[in-house]
């Protein structure tokens, strides 16, 4: 069955972007990006660069991890205000709005229903697995569900923003395994885990 995984970039206290919700690696943001960072984005995740950048650095590869995006209404107008209506043609991408109208793409499918459910259903669907991207608020309404976290910490500090989660997350402590991780020069490292089961979260804890 297909898994749901939060891929998202933190900074080392928890945020991933700053309180007014831009984009921390935008023109204006306050995270730098390293060419080595970027490099490594394109080696192994080449699915998750967003299409302009894929053009721009000629990227073609489909990649192993993803072949559908999961955002919400907040992250996704984060490229209309850019003037970019899909940033991931290369997968299906979905935005999950009860307010936005009508989807300014054709090949954005807009989802006002449960993201729960809609979450239940993709993952009984063929294909690789899904890619949540974000924010803060879906993150939190999908909590339960998540299954994977791809962190891709950044080595530094912001004092205050938008956490990984909301609090549309119920308090529900749950263990990760670390699966797989890699640390760049440049200091930020990409960490892999997947969610304990609850027997195995209560057994290591005994």
């Amino acid at each position: 069955m297909r898994r749901l995984v939060y891929y998202i970039a933190s900074t080392l206290d928890g945020f991933i972007a700053g309180p007014d919700g831009s984009d921390p690696t935008g023109p204006d943001g306050f995270w730098p990006v390293p060419e080595e960072y970027v490099q490594h984005l394109v080696s192994e995740y080449p699915e998750t660069l967003p299409g302009p950048a894929r053009a721009a650095l000629s990227v073609t590869a489909d990649g192993t991890h993803f072949d559908t995006v999961l955002e919400g209404r907040r992250s996704y107008e984060i490229g209309l205000r850019a003037g970019v209506t899909d940033a991931y043609p290369h997968l299906r991408h979905l935005v999950f709005s009860r307010t936005l109208g009508e989807s300014p793409d054709p090949a954005v499918e807009l989802i006002a229903d449960d993201p729960l459910a809609t979450v239940r259903e993709l993952k009984q669907q063929h294909g690789k697995d899904i890619w949540l991207i974000g924010g803060a608020e879906l993150a939190g309404a999908l909590y339960s569900e998540i299954d994977g976290l791809i962190i891709k910490l950044s080595p530094m500090t912001i004092g205050t923003g938008i956490p990984l989660f909301s609090d549309k997350a119920v308090f529900d402590p749950r263990g990760w395994d670390l699966t797989d991780h890699t640390v760049l020069k440049c200091g930020a490292a990409f960490l892999t885990y997947a969610r304990k089961t609850p027997d195995a979260s209560r057994s290591s804890t005994s």
